[in-house]
């Protein structure tokens, strides 16, 4: 496959090793820092191994988001969303107010909420299951993509119980899948940088196999390019390969590049300029050499990357769009580059233009629905 390709004998044993394994953090490390025309290789390998491990489907899911507060006691210094309560612009939204904005999303079509919102000071399990029950209650099909380990793991501490049986409670009150956010970076150095009032790595590890093991599945992310190195992002692929490996309960990988501009480490002269757009497309590509059909499905974030770059890297290794959104006040408070809410048709038009086939999909990747059942 390398024959007469610009690679050097290491960057083309990794990459023939690939067709066949996963590759190791060693071998991993050594992409992220290739340079040059040795890019391409590593694109096309990638690329490769997405239509041997999925085929040539980009799947999406239309969906909307729901951020029910911005008030947040855990004040990241990468995040340009969270206010304090007494801030002019903190809001908590009403339940008439979720309502209706999950009436609009359903009305276009909308097979999943996405419930999020900062960490409130007295934010209990019970809040979250009303939250819950309000939505199910009203739409019973419609499934819950919702919260953090970050939230659930201090809602069980306000309401006094263990993170097991809060899950159960919020599993039987209607949620379907976790958001694996609040990972950002799996490396303790980082998060004392740049979130340290959140959960430790060994405490989200805990959290989201404790969900799995609950029957709760729900996605992986990494949030990259601020003041990690590059062999940290290799660490953190590597401890989602292992919990995957151990649980087989994340449904996705999503890798979610740092928007810079508002910041409050990049104002305060603390964080880099983010990612370069190299970087993305290595960060792709590695992660789908590291975890291969382990975790099939890599989604690529567009609200963070903008509409033609995010087609761009659906080359290098990744198969999902995310979603339609409907919205998302945490990104559009950090400069999202072509706005917050996709149409079906947006997203349609992107995967075609590549030759590959849209189909929108349920939140665990086990119902799949052609475009033209949709329109």
């Amino acid at each position: 496959m390398f024959d007469k390709l610009p690679v050097s004998s290491k960057t083309e044993k990794i990459l023939t090793k690939s067709l066949d394994e996963l590759i190791d953090v060693e071998e991993a490390n050594h992409l992220m820092n290739i340079k040059g025309s040795e890019l391409y290789p590593l694109l096309a390998t990638a690329d490769f191994l997405r239509h041997e491990n999925v085929g040539d489907n980009v799947t999406f899911i239309n969906n909307c988001n729901i951020n029910f507060t911005n008030i947040c006691r855990v004040r990241c210094g990468f995040c340009a969303f969270g206010r304090d309560a007494d801030d002019d612009d903190a809001y908590i939204l009403t339940d008439d107010e979720i309502l209706k904005k999950a009436e609009g999303a359903v009305s276009n079509g909308a097979r999943e909420f996405t419930l999020m919102g900062g960490v409130l000071d007295d934010a209990d399990i019970e809040y979250y299951e009303h939250l819950l029950t309000l939505l199910k209650d009203k739409y019973p099909d419609v499934s819950i993509h919702g919260f953090s380990p970050t939230m659930v793991r201090d809602a069980c501490r306000v309401s006094g119980i263990d993170t097991a049986e809060g899950f159960e409670i919020l599993k039987s009150a209607g949620l379907d899948t976790l958001p694996g956010t609040a990972a950002e970076i799996l490396t303790d150095r980082s998060r004392q940088i740049i979130c340290p009032e959140k959960v430790t790595v060994a405490e989200w590890i805990d959290t989201v196999k404790t969900a799995q093991e609950v029957g709760i599945q729900g996605s992986a992310t990494i949030m990259y390019g601020h003041v990690e190195t590059l062999e940290e992002r290799v660490e953190h692929i590597d401890i989602i390969r292992q919990i995957q490996q151990d649980t087989h309960g994340f449904t996705e990988f999503i890798p979610m590049t740092f928007m810079h501009e508002y910041s409050p480490i990049f104002l305060e002269g603390q964080s880099n300029l983010g990612a370069t757009g190299t970087q993305d497309l290595k960060l792709y590509a590695v992660s789908r050499l590291m975890l291969g059909d382990l975790i099939p499905n890599i989604q690529v974030s567009w609200v963070k990357l903008g509409f033609r770059f995010a087609q761009v890297v659906l080359t290098a290794g990744a198969n999902d769009l995310g979603g339609t959104l409907g919205g998302d006040e945490l990104s559009d408070a950090s400069g999202a580059p072509d706005g917050v809410d996709a149409s079906v048709d947006t997203l349609t038009r992107m995967v075609k233009d590549l030759g590959r086939n849209p189909i929108e999909r349920n939140s665990t990747y086990t119902e799949f629905y052609p475009i033209e059942q949709v329109f």
